[in-house]
């Protein structure tokens, strides 16, 4: 079965100013996201891949874009990513975040999020790992990240 999330982007995208549209929809659902104005250019059980734009609202004050901006980057392609890839009968929360800053971020970034292990059903609460890696615009690696997202059975307290 497809996840109502991925059922949707794909029902959107087809359409001109589609992709906008879900963006815009994600960050109606997660407010918080909207600061970094991310575009989602791929979701797929398995993958998702995001940009952001390199523009005032996310620079620091050295001129590269923030290392929070990074990280919300991360933490908004990791989670799409977990939400269309676990099973229906599964829920998931970030638990946590290890990351690392391997570069200046200058231009658009380009985020790609990878769960780290098949995410399966089970009775109970498991980690899964989603490793998630920023590239700027010449393809080189910026910003590493780990996500600890935590999946447990819907309707199951959360461990």
């Amino acid at each position: 079965m497809t996840a109502p999330l991925l059922t949707l982007r794909d029902r959107l995208i087809r359409w001109p100013g589609g992709a906008w549209l879900f963006g815009f929809l994600v960050c109606r659902k997660a407010p918080y996201f909207a600061s970094i104005a991310p575009r989602i250019t791929a979701l797929h059980v398995g993958q998702g891949e995001a940009t952001m734009r390199h523009r005032r609202a996310v620079t620091n004050h050295i001129g590269t874009v923030h290392a929070i901006a990074l990280c919300n980057l991360a933490e908004l392609i990791g989670g799409l990513t977990t939400d269309v890839s676990i099973p229906a009968s599964m829920r998931w929360i970030p638990k946590g975040m290890t990351v690392e800053y391997l570069k200046k971020a200058v231009g658009t970034m380009h985020a790609t999020a990878t769960p780290a292990i098949q995410p399966v059903e089970s009775d109970a609460g498991y980690a899964l790992p989603v490793d998630v890696v920023i590239r700027d615009p010449a393809g080189d690696a910026v910003f590493r990240a780990q996500i600890a997202m935590w999946v447990s059975p819907r309707g199951a307290r959360s461990g």
